[in-house]
């Protein structure tokens, strides 16, 4: 990852953020999960969320992607 990175979107666990940093790394594009729960209370991602984090210059992309992930989620369950 380059210097300038950002949160792309924040997931309400950390096995969404998971799925969504694999379709991204599929797609050529370098992803990170950030969280804040220590590893050791996994509640606190009820309160935080669990980030995925990109490049800046991924931006685009990676948000379109993930219009499409999560729109793919809602319409499985439905």
């Amino acid at each position: 990852m380059s210097d300038e990175i950002l949160v792309i979107k924040v997931f309400d666990n950390e096995v969404e953020a998971m799925m969504a940093q694999e379709l991204l790394e599929n797609a050529g594009i370098k992803a990170n999960i950030l969280k804040d729960d220590g590893g050791l209370i996994p509640s606190m991602q009820l309160t935080h969320g669990v980030s995925v984090i990109v490049d800046k210059a991924d931006e685009e992309r990676a948000g379109e992607l993930l219009r499409n992930f999560k729109t793919s989620i809602v319409s499985d369950e439905n």
